[in-house]
């Protein structure tokens, strides 16, 4: 082992970890693209709906991506651990790549009528599963060409691809907003980073066919142990089910908050709570994925070194201890007004708690129209904390902002213009009393201390890094060869793709229902927790594992 560990890459090695990694970025860059360009997708895919409902159901689209992955793993997982990894995640990225080229092409509603949206979804469900095979076979395949040793050091480069396609599509994105204009943008220009992809997809594919398979996997092949049904030997034995189970659990849920808070929700906190207009926060967020990328090649290379557990460990107890903290001194330093206003100006809500929902919007679509969540809708929109106060039964909700009380309604038993025009006015009112407050409409950028923001965000990348850096050399070293591909796969996507996915979401209903902006990092602090607790009680470390075990 260490003269494995003192040997330099052979050129093999280096040329398995560079096309694994590429092709790898780029798919995660075609994924990225759908959700970062929703707005012009809406536009033109659903434009016969209205536009807030258009944009409802564009991200419906979006999220039906991340709900598929499991079943991509399975899929895929299964063709891996029977034909081979090669075969495997060659078809991945060619479904991927074709998925996403396709969605360039594709006709506007206008064009071909509700045919457009259908196609667009099942494009975007093709993008889904293909991702569910792609993360497993890419790290499976690099982790059983690294030696012995350093396995964490070798596949913490396939861990780089999720940051760094994000950050190749933003740069695409913000390249072709700087060269075309805004209205050419939303008519035709936001086709041209999809269709740039197929360039990224034949490059991908010529390096992948020189590759070779798996020597694992070619040694279980040629001695007739490869697995006749991966599915039942995964899942259906209980003595690898429950390592599944605990692989969830104990690892893939916390680093999956951890990383999608890290990295969307801090984009997203910044654009919807803290109002910084969105090139900047792009800017931003970019600069912090800039500078936090190299800590995954650090840790996984430490991982083979003092093990995975220690680090992921470390990286959930860290993140759930001091998320409240790092969010405070991003309002802080990006924007000061607000953080003002929240401390001085107090907002009550007085509502017959009968009167309030959980405001969990799964699907989106969801419609609210009692007084209570209209009154805290409004609050939460303008990134306003208030604090929930029990009213009188079968009394409409009040917003008290200072000595001004404004009186919420009901969004029933009126007709379509009259609702319409009591809405626009209690907006307004609302709007009113918490700009005398004191509450800004937007982050003045002339008052952002941006290398304060960006060492926040590089923090929290950094954070992700240590989760994420070591989990793909851990998953594979958890489960044998014969059924590794489909067993690391499940677990990895039902908790980045689930888990990892429903942080939004989740995070919004929560910040509606407690009148908190923070109280959203509930949902990643207590699933960070629970992995961690589980992770030390019962996950084993495995960094000096032997992974050429077939059985």
């Amino acid at each position: 082992m260490a003269q494995a560990q003192a040997a330099g890459m052979t050129s093999e090695e280096r040329t398995v970890i560079f096309a694994s990694s590429l092709g790898t970025v780029f798919e995660w860059y075609d994924f990225y693209l759908y959700g970062s360009l929703a707005a012009a997708i809406a536009k033109n895919f659903f434009s016969a709906l209205p536009p807030q409902t258009a944009f409802i159901f564009t991200l419906l689209a979006f999220a039906a991506g991340f709900i598929v992955r499991p079943f991509g793993a399975l899929v895929f997982g299964r063709l891996g651990d029977m034909i081979g990894r090669k075969f495997t995640f060659l078809v991945t990225i060619l479904i991927m790549g074709l998925s996403t080229f396709g969605v360039g092409l594709l006709p506007k509603y206008e064009t071909i009528g509700v045919a457009a949206p259908i196609i667009l979804i099942a494009l975007r469900l093709l993008q889904g599963l293909a991702l569910g095979g792609e993360y497993g076979g890419a790290a499976t395949y690099v982790a059983e060409h690294a030696p012995q040793g350093k396995r964490g050091a070798y596949t913490a480069w396939i861990q780089t691809t999720a940051t760094l396609g994000l950050f190749l599509s933003l740069l695409v994105i913000v390249a072709c907003r700087e060269f075309i204009n805004a209205k050419d943008f939303d008519d035709w220009g936001w086709r041209v980073p999809f269709l740039v992809s197929i360039v990224l997809l034949g490059i991908s594919v010529w390096i992948r066919l020189k590759l070779n398979e798996s020597p694992l996997f070619q040694k279980m092949k040629s001695e007739g142990k490869t697995s006749k049904a991966p599915l039942t030997d995964s899942f259906g034995n209980w003595a690898n089910a429950k390592i599944v189970i605990l692989a969830l659990l104990g690892l893939t849920m916390g680093q999956a908050v951890v990383w999608y808070c890290g990295q969307f929700y801090a984009l997203f906190f910044m654009t919807q709570t803290l109002k910084v207009d969105a090139t900047t926060a792009n800017l931003l967020i970019a600069a912090g994925l800039a500078i936090g990328t190299p800590f995954f090649i650090l840790f996984g290379s430490w991982s083979d070194k003092i093990g995975r557990k220690p680090i992921i460990m470390a990286g959930c107890l860290i993140a759930a201890l001091s998320y409240f903290w790092i969010f405070g001194q991003l309002t802080h330093y990006a924007n000061p007004a607000l953080e003002k206003a929240l401390q001085g100006s107090p907002v009550t809500v007085v509502a017959d708690p009968a009167d309030c929902s959980f405001q969990f919007k799964l699907t989106g679509t969801e419609k609210y129209t009692n007084s209570c969540d209209l009154a805290k809708a409004a609050l939460s929109a303008r990134s306003v904390n208030y604090k929930n106060e029990a009213g009188p039964a079968g009394s409409p909700a009040v917003i008290k902002v200072g000595d001004k009380s404004i009186v919420s309604h009901a969004a029933t038993g009126l007709a379509p213009a009259d609702l319409k025009a009591k809405d626009a006015d209690f907006l307004k009112q609302v709007g009113d009393a918490i700009k005398a407050a004191g509450y800004p409409a937007k982050a003045d950028n002339d008052q952002m201390n941006k290398p304060m923001v960006i060492a926040l965000l590089t923090f929290l990348v950094i954070l992700v890094t240590m989760v994420y850096g070591p989990i793909a050399a851990m998953l594979v070293e958890l489960f044998p060869t014969r059924i590794r591909y489909t067993s690391m796969s499940l677990p990895y996507h039902i908790g980045n793709g689930w888990f990892g996915g429903l942080l939004p979401t989740t995070a919004f209903a929560i910040v509606a229902a407690t009148g908190d902006i923070y109280a959203g990092l509930w949902y990643p602090i207590i699933i960070a927790s629970v992995t961690f607790v589980i992770g030390v009680l019962f996950i084993p470390e495995t960094k000096d594992r032997d992974i050429r075990s077939i059985d």
